[in-house]
């Protein structure tokens, strides 16, 4: 027995004809939502990015951000 992944687009018409049509051969189907990240994740792929800015005091910090 082999296992295949297909990507559908239930918004379409050809998508719900086709999802509806392995559903009547007897084809197990499950719906995978994406993981979303975690805060952690977005918040390295933040540094790795460069969006990130350091301060060296809170006055600095808050000169920056015209405060």
């Amino acid at each position: 027995m082999a296992t295949y992944t297909i990507t559908l687009n239930e918004r379409t018409v050809s998508g719900k004809a086709l999802k509806e049509y392995l559903q009547a051969l007897g084809v197990f189907i499950s719906k995978v939502t994406p993981k979303r990240k975690s805060s952690y994740l977005r918040s390295q792929e933040d540094k790795l990015a460069g969006r990130i800015e350091r301060f060296s005091s809170s006055e600095e910090m808050f000169e920056s951000l015209g405060i």
